[in-house]
C-alpha cells in the first residue's frame, strides 16, 4: 500500500467517491461560514396537536454544525429557512450583523437556490442570470436577477474576508420536473462561471455526484420534506468528501489558507530578496501583520 496515495488519491479519481468521517482537509479552516436556507440550518418539519404545521431551525442538527463537530472547526449559521439569495442581501444578513467583519471566516459554503427557484418569477422576473450580469467593481450595479444578488454575496464577504476560500453548492437531484428542473441546471450553469469569474472558488457539484433525493433516499433521511438528523449528518459527510477532494487535488492552491485574514504570508526566499532590493520598507510592513491584503 502507498500511503501517499491513501493520503491524496488518484488522478482518475472523481468527487465523493471517497467518503471522510472526520472532516478530512477540512479540518485545515478554523472558521467556515455557511449561508443558506432550512437544510442549512437543521430545519425539522413538525405537527402540531391543532394539526398545523411547524418548520423549526435547529442548528445544532444542521449539516454545518456536524461538520463542525467532524472537523474540529468553528462553523457559523448564516442561514434561516425560506431563505433566498434576495432576502439575504435585502435585509437578513444585515439585520443579523452577519457583514460584521468579527464574523469573517476562512472559508464559505454557499448553498442558496431551492427557495429562490420557488420564487424565480415574482422575485427575479423568471431570470436566474449569468456572470455577465454582474458589476465585480460595484455590486450595486449587479442586476436585480437571481445570478445579480447571489454575486452580491460573494462580492461583499470578499471585502470582509479578500482570501477566503468560498464553495458553491449545486442543487441536488430531487425529482424537479418542467420549469423548475430547467432553473436546477441554469443555477448549475451560473456557479461554475462565478467559479471561473471569481477568485479562490470552488463547485460542489451536488446535482451530478451527490446521491438523488429520491424516494429510497427521502424514506431514509427526510421528515417530510425536510431532512431527519441522520440527512443532515450525511449531507455534512458529503460536503466535508466533497471540500476534501477538491484540496486534495488542488494542495498548491490551499497551502497558505493558515495565513487567510492574519496580515501575513509566505513567500520564498527569492521573492523576499527581490522585494526587499527594491522597497527595503516593506519588509517590516509584511513582518508586523500591517498588510491585510490577506
Amino acid at each position: 500500500m502507498n500511503i501517499m496515495d491513501e493520503i491524496m488519491g488518484n488522478e482518475t479519481e472523481k468527487p465523493l467517491e471517497r467518503l471522510v468521517n472526520d472532516g478530512g482537509f477540512c479540518g485545515i479552516f478554523r472558521t467556515i461560514g455557511c449561508v443558506g436556507d432550512s437544510l442549512s440550518s437543521g430545519e425539522f418539519e413538525a405537527t402540531r396537536l391543532d394539526g398545523t404545521t411547524a418548520y423549526i431551525d435547529m442548528y445544532e442538527y444542521s449539516w454545518g454544525q456536524y461538520l463542525a463537530r467532524m472537523a474540529g472547526c468553528l462553523v457559523r449559521n448564516f442561514s434561516r429557512g425560506g431563505m433566498t439569495a434576495k432576502e439575504y442581501c435585502d435585509t437578513f444578513a444585515a439585520e443579523n450583523g452577519f457583514w460584521d467583519t468579527n464574523k469573517a471566516c476562512q472559508a464559505y459554503i454557499i448553498a442558496l437556490g431551492v427557495n429562490d427557484i420557488a420564487h424565480m418569477e415574482d422575485m427575479y422576473g423568471g431570470e436566474v442570470g449569468c456572470a455577465q450580469d454582474i458589476c465585480k467593481e460595484d455590486y450595486i450595479r449587479n442586476k436585480p436577477n437571481f445570478a445579480g444578488y447571489y454575486a452580491q454575496i460573494l462580492q461583499r464577504l470578499r471585502q470582509i474576508q479578500p482570501k477566503a476560500k468560498f464553495f458553491l453548492m449545486t442543487l441536488p437531484r430531487d425529482g424537479r420536473a418542467g420549469q423548475k428542473a430547467d432553473y436546477a441546471k441554469e443555477i448549475t450553469k451560473l456557479l461554475y462561471e462565478f467559479a471561473g469569474v471569481f477568485d479562490n472558488t470552488y463547485v460542489l457539484d451536488f446535482e451530478k455526484y451527490a446521491p438523488e433525493y429520491d424516494e429510497t433516499f427521502k424514506q431514509n433521511f427526510y421528515l417530510s420534506n425536510h431532512m431527519n438528523p441522520c440527512g443532515y449528518i450525511v449531507t455534512a459527510k458529503l460536503v466535508a468528501s466533497y471540500i476534501d477532494y477538491i484540496i486534495r487535488h488542488n494542495m498548491k492552491e490551499f497551502k497558505q489558507v493558515g495565513f487567510i485574514g492574519t496580515g501575513y504570508v509566505c513567500k520564498k526566499p527569492e521573492q523576499w530578496r527581490e522585494q526587499i532590493s527594491q522597497k527595503p520598507d516593506t519588509m517590516e510592513e509584511n513582518e508586523g501583520g500591517k498588510n491585510n491584503g490577506i
